[in-house]
């Protein structure tokens, strides 16, 4: 089960519910705002604030204005990944059950709407590395006679089911960390590049259609697919990985595009799958075949014949800012844009690890990403062991949306788990996002529910000590609201 403070929340990031107000100025059946709020101190923990918190007006103080005429993005869904390493932690719990009712049930809890599933194993497995089709040394297996998925069959599956059964609205995107050994230049999970060869894209297609076809048979629809995970992460710290040029992926997405069609699947291509900006890092180990995507890498698959096949394009948060989410919208403004992986990760001073995520993790991915495009926001391991294990090489100081004790089966929220729920528990399914302006050091963003309520997330952007008075504006209404710094709120 959830430890008690799992279930009341506070975060200086506000969340503010506008009922019965589906355009500005309406003159319809109104109800009383609403605020929840959590502050990186954990006395407020998504917890709903009184009515007298919200206050008249303000003059001279900073106004965020909603604007429900202007639409954006639809927004899929907010969530996490069931790793191998979660799934391990999850299943050793006796309060299994509970712990997923509080993460996925849309109505007693967080409502978790969109997973990104790992293809084979990542940094983030209890055991060895794998892939859905491993072959000794020297074999290889081009038609895939030797694919099986039983490794998820055994904790992965049953978790992702039950998830679905809690949320029938859960979606999926899945991510492969490395193709299988056999198919690459270096014959490792770790590292290399896929063989430049039509039989090993052909292939390599092909295991990505059985995968999806093998999760479609097990009651797991696959919504999305990226084919490589961070693939200009070309020297992966002992964890499977591989260094796949813009080229290479038009190469795979050309196969993989005609073979999803003709197996009759939807599943939607995404491109690229890394940071907002090439982390030096990987500009210091580009090849000199490479150097065309320093930065442009998305850029080139969407201006290739490949673009074809694609539907979007999926960023990390590691380098750079979700501006330039933006800058390839406004270049291929028909591609939707996700965000698909951003960890939290203890801080310098383990002290302030919670408040720095949480005003982090808000500023830049459910206000930053969603403000820039994003339809999803997808976080990085469900759940995880106080040490932020098992993990077999890669991070070793994330954290989970939950930490799972292994000694009592409890599951203790971390700084996400309320970022994540200050979204979930408010925007619905087919929501949209509309416009709100940055007012201050109060960074939001607005979202309209089909049923015509409007949401705002905000944040105070303030690093200090001293808390922000901000007004807020929906056609005729206006009222103001005190937000400490670094909280977040939903209103």
């Amino acid at each position: 089960m959830l430890v008690k403070r799992f279930i009341v929340a506070a975060t200086i990031f506000a969340t503010v519910l506008v009922g019965g107000l589906s355009v500005a100025g309406a003159q319809s059946e109104r109800r009383a705002v609403r605020v929840w709020m959590t502050t990186g101190d954990q006395k407020n923990l998504l917890t709903e604030q009184p009515s007298s918190a919200l206050m008249a007006p303000v003059a001279g103080a900073p106004t965020v204005t909603i604007d429900p005429s202007a639409s954006y993005q639809p927004i899929e869904g907010f969530g996490a990944s069931i790793t191998d390493s979660s799934a391990h932690v999850l299943a050793a719990s006796p309060h299994r059950d509970q712990i997923m009712r509080d993460l996925f049930d849309p109505e007693q809890g967080l409502g978790l709407s969109y997973l990104r599933q790992p293809i084979g194993a990542s940094d983030f497995v209890a055991g060895p590395q794998y892939t859905y089709d491993d072959m000794p040394p020297g074999k290889t297996d081009y038609p895939q006679q030797h694919f099986s998925i039983a490794h998820d069959e055994a904790q992965i599956l049953p978790l992702l089911g039950e998830a679905k059964r809690l949320n029938p609205n859960l979606q999926i995107v899945a991510t492969p960390w490395s193709p299988p050994a056999w198919m690459k230049t270096n014959d490792s999970l770790i590292g290399g590049r896929l063989i430049d060869t039509p039989a090993i894209y052909h292939s390599y297609a092909l295991y990505l259609v059985k995968f999806i076809e093998a999760y479609r048979s097990q009651g797991v629809t696959v919504n999305a697919i990226t084919v490589q995970n961070e693939p200009q992460n070309r020297t992966p710290s002992g964890y499977p990985g591989t260094d796949m040029s813009a080229a290479q992926e038009e190469k795979v997405i050309e196969a993989l595009g005609p073979m999803l069609q003709a197996a009759g699947l939807r599943t939607k291509i995404l491109a690229y799958d890394h940071n907002w900006s090439e982390h030096p890092n990987d500009v210091a180990n580009t090849p000199p075949d490479e150097t065309q995507d320093t930065n442009d890498y998305p850029q080139e698959v969407l201006s290739s014949p490949a673009a074809r096949w694609v539907y979007g394009t999926a960023y990390h948060c590691y380098f750079g800012d979700p501006s330039a989410q933006s800058t390839l919208h406004d270049q291929f403004p028909t591609k939707a844009i996700y965000f698909t992986e951003c960890t939290g990760s203890l801080s310098s001073n383990p002290a302030t690890t919670f408040s720095d995520t949480l005003h982090w993790h808000t500023r830049f991915l459910t206000v930053g990403a969603v403000r820039n495009w994003a339809r999803t926001v997808i976080t990085w391991n469900l759940a995880l062991d106080p040490s932020g294990g098992p993990h077999n090489g890669g991070c070793g100081t994330c954290f989970g949306v939950v930490t799972i004790d292994p000694q009592t089966g409890q599951a203790t929220p971390t700084a996400d788990y309320y970022v994540l729920g200050h979204v979930t528990r408010f925007v619905k399914p087919g929501a949209v996002r509309i416009g709100s302006n940055v007012a201050g050091n109060i960074w939001n963003v607005a979202f309209r529910n089909p049923d015509g309520s409007i949401v705002l997330l905000a944040n105070d952007d303030d690093w200090g000590t001293g808390s922000q008075t901000f007004n807020v504006r929906l056609g005729a209404r206006e009222f103001s609201y005190n937000l400490p710094a670094g909280a977040v709120a939903t209103f």
